[in-house]
Order: C-alpha cells, then sequence, then structure tokens
C-alpha cells in the first residue's frame, strides 16, 4: 500500500535510491542538511510519483527550539530559494489553506508576514530611499469551503492581471515520519497541488497551467494515520495493510497526526518561512530593515 507523503526525499527513499533519471545530492551547512533531488525524465517521475524539476530539502532543528530572526537558517534557506526564481522582475506570493485550521494556517500565516512592495514606486519610493526593493504582490488565497472559488482561479486571475515573473505558493505539507514534522523544509520549481496531503486534490499550479515559473514552499505539519501505522509496524502485506486502513479511516474519513505543540510549530515555521522569503526576494535589503517595514 502506498505510503503518502509531499515530501521528494521520502518518495526516493520508499521507491530505492538507484534509480535512473533522478540525481541526488547531499551537502552541509551551517548545521543544516541540505538535499537536492532532480528528477530528469518522465520514467524517473513515474516511479518517484514527482513531478519533473528540482527539489530542495533543508532539515534544520526542530522549529519548537528557541529561534531568532537572526538566525542564520534565514539566509541559507533564502539562497536556496533565490536559485529558484528568476534574477528579475514581480514576484507574486500566495498563502494556502485554512488559517482557522491550525496545522493548515502555514500559508496564511506566512503570507500574512512578507513585505508586499509592488505599490511602492515613482518619486516615493525614490525619496524614502527604498527603491531597491523587488516588486512583490502578497496574497491569502483560503480555501474553496471558505470562498467558493478554487485556488487555481484564484491565482491563474490574478496572474493575468498583475503578471509576475514567478508564483511563490507557501502551503503545509504531509510527511511520512513525524520526526520530519517542523524540522523540514521542502522548496521546489514543480508547483503544487493544493490539498494532496490529506487527500483532497484539485487542479495543480504550475507552469503547465498558469504560464509562469511557480516555486513550492512548505513545512511538513502532519502525518497520514494508515501511513504512520504501516511505518511504525513495518507492514509488508497488502491485505494486512487493507485491514489497518479501514481500521483507522472508518466511513472512508482521513485521519492525519499532529504533534501537541502545532501552535507553536507553526507560528514559528510562519516566521521562518517568511523571513527567508523576504531574504530570496529583497537580496539587496537588511533583514533588519525589511523587519522595520512589516
Amino acid at each position: 500500500m502506498e505510503r503518502r507523503t509531499d515530501l521528494a526525499l521520502e518518495a526516493r527513499e520508499l521507491a530505492g535510491e538507484d534509480i535512473q533519471g533522478v540525481e541526488f545530492s547531499r551537502r552541509k551547512e551551517c548545521g543544516m542538511e541540505i538535499s537536492r533531488l532532480v528528477v530528469k525524465n518522465h520514467q524517473a517521475s513515474v516511479k518517484l510519483k514527482k513531478d519533473e524539476g528540482t527539489y530542495i530539502t533543508v532539515e534544520i532543528p526542530a522549529l519548537t527550539d528557541n529561534f531568532l530572526s537572526t538566525d542564520e537558517r534565514i539566509s541559507v534557506i533564502g539562497k536556496e530559494i533565490r536559485r529558484l526564481l528568476p534574477v528579475n522582475g514581480l514576484v507574486l506570493v500566495c498563502g494556502l489553506g485554512n488559517i482557522d485550521i491550525t496545522p493548515d494556517a502555514l500559508g496564511p500565516k506566512s503570507a500574512s508576514r512578507i513585505l508586499a512592495t509592488r505599490h511602492i514606486t515613482g518619486e516615493f519610493a525614490r525619496s524614502t530611499g527604498l527603491d531597491r526593493l523587488r516588486p512583490v504582490a502578497v496574497l491569502s488565497t483560503g480555501v474553496t469551503g471558505q470562498t467558493g472559488i478554487e485556488t487555481f482561479e484564484y491565482i491563474e486571475s490574478i496572474v493575468r492581471k498583475v503578471r509576475p515573473t514567478a508564483v511563490i505558493v507557501i502551503d503545509a505539507l504531509a510527511s511520512r515520519r513525524i520526526s520530519r514534522l517542523g524540522c523540514t523544509v521542502q522548496i521546489s520549481d514543480t508547483g503544487i497541488s493544493p490539498g494532496a496531503g490529506v487527500q483532497n486534490h484539485r487542479k495543480k499550479i504550475n507552469f503547465e497551467t498558469v504560464g509562469i515559473p511557480v516555486i513550492a514552499l512548505g513545512v511538513p505539519t502532519v502525518v497520514d494515520a494508515v501511513t504512520l501505522v504501516l511505518d511504525l509496524l513495518d507492514v509488508d502485506d497488502e491485505k494486512t495493510a487493507e485491514d489497518l486502513k479501514t481500521s483507522l479511516n472508518p466511513k472512508n474519513r482521513t485521519m492525519v497526526v499532529t504533534p501537541k505543540e502545532i501552535d507553536l510549530l507553526i507560528d514559528r515555521a510562519s516566521r521562518l518561512i517568511s523571513l527567508s522569503l523576504n531574504c530570496a526576494l529583497q537580496k539587496d535589503v537588511d533583514i533588519q530593515l525589511i523587519e522595520a517595514l512589516l
């Protein structure tokens, strides 16, 4: 039975490490492990169940530990994001998810701390010394149950109107291991399928659907209950797996597990994501100035 995960690193663990068409490297920097996985062809994409493209995984100390705005994690993650972005031009940052459901609130909470600069132009920008700022537009999409609008429809319509050079989408992810919750950041240039982590697949948001690069950024906040039990019990038998699935998902309700300190995790993860993104987008501006402007 398939183990559910949004992390390409875990998909490689499940599929095997010797897959043709997959390029993988790992390095350490500032006490963090940074993995770079490139899915280079369709065959590798099918085996991994991940779209072709680049996936960067940054494994960091637990976010429930102490976290400061001057933390070196910010600049490291910011550099990794910047490598996937166009050099110049307007960037649209979108926070996906439901702010009223804590494990799903990463996107909107992160978006609320992104410095929006598209409106800072002309003489005002020059007279205030803010003419070095890259233009950035920010929105939180909510979820279809709140708005009646598909996330793709929302983003695609804004893209047509403001014409950014790239879109960055922020969303909570699902992992297969509890040990990766709140201490893993994934960055990819393959876009995103909103709701995939909890089996609520919506239309993909990627280069093919919106016509410009889509960078996806997320932190795992939940583990699928069936995946967790299958891993803990090391179950390989399909019948046993199906019986467990039936027991854990009564009436076809998908159950997920999240840490008890999820409020703290989301608060610190959204702060890390937003500061890293601000650092990536405004590379010529000191992070302290960005925080003052917020």
